[in-house]
């Protein structure tokens, strides 16, 4: 009886699961159709609905900063771009019509410029996500084992040669792959980036309305949040200048 009651209940767990991956696709046909026909309010519905009941996809955010860059909705559509680079930060189309969009906003922030060292090694992180760097790692660390073994245990002296400078090219991969994965990982965990969603917002010198005028921003701007106090949040703008703005007027990414 016991074993009757667990096959009943593993299968309708199989029957669940199978019914929520249908229902899952035959939501995200239902969108794409609504993007083709140009009913982007009615895609961003049902792209919306999907993310609150299926969770983050890289994919959807996708498809939903797209829905909201036709239907001309510039910081929605900034923010789900954000968003999807953030799970798949390896993604050139995401990354492309970002650009894009941005170029629709007012404000046209010059970043502070970095030192070469700093936006080389963000471009090779960029280059894949945390999982991916995990994998990249573990494999490396596997094949750097290897060419210990190789090293240690081999007769020939250019076999031991080429596990000793194979074996330190992959230590130097599976450390930065662990670092890339881990700062990747950060960013999803504490994300610190926000949006400006209101037309225009004046930031402030103090946590109060009555604080002096420091300069205007205005929507689809990213700014970095640094701390928060009440209702308001201390934001840092790309180029460097720092003021605080009413909580209510950013979406965190």
């Amino acid at each position: 009886m016991a074993m009757k009651m667990k096959k009943i209940l593993f299968l309708l767990l199989i029957q669940f699961l199978a019914w929520g991956a249908y229902a899952q696709e035959a939501t995200l046909k239902e969108a794409e159709a609504a993007y083709t026909k140009e009913d982007y309010n009615k895609a961003i519905e049902l792209y919306d609905g999907l993310l609150k009941t299926h969770g983050e996809s890289a994919a959807i955010y996708y498809n939903l900063g797209n829905a909201y860059y036709k239907a001309g909705k510039i910081a929605p559509a900034i923010l789900n771009y954000e968003r999807a680079l953030i799970l798949n930060p390896g993604d050139s189309d995401t990354r492309f019509n970002l650009q894009l969009a941005r170029q629709k906003s007012v404000d046209k922030i010059e970043p502070v410029d970095d030192f070469f060292l700093h936006r080389w090694f963000d471009s090779i992180q960029n280059m894949g996500g945390a999982d991916s760097w995990a994998k990249i790692g573990i494999v490396s660390f596997i094949l750097f084992i290897g060419c210990l073994i190789l090293f240690f245990f081999s007769k020939w002296i250019h076999l031991k040669k080429i596990g000793f400078y194979a074996g330190l090219l992959l230590l130097f991969i599976v450390i930065f792959a662990n670092i890339f994965a881990k700062n990747q990982k950060d960013e999803m965990v504490n994300r610190k980036g926000a949006i400006i969603f209101v037309p225009t917002v004046t930031i402030k010198s103090s946590p109060d309305a009555s604080g002096t005028d420091l300069f205007i921003l205005h929507e689809g701007t990213k700014v970095s949040v640094k701390s928060k106090l009440g209702d308001w949040s201390e934001i840092e703008v790309e180029d460097g200048n720092i003021g605080w703005i009413p909580s209510k007027d950013i979406e965190i990414i």
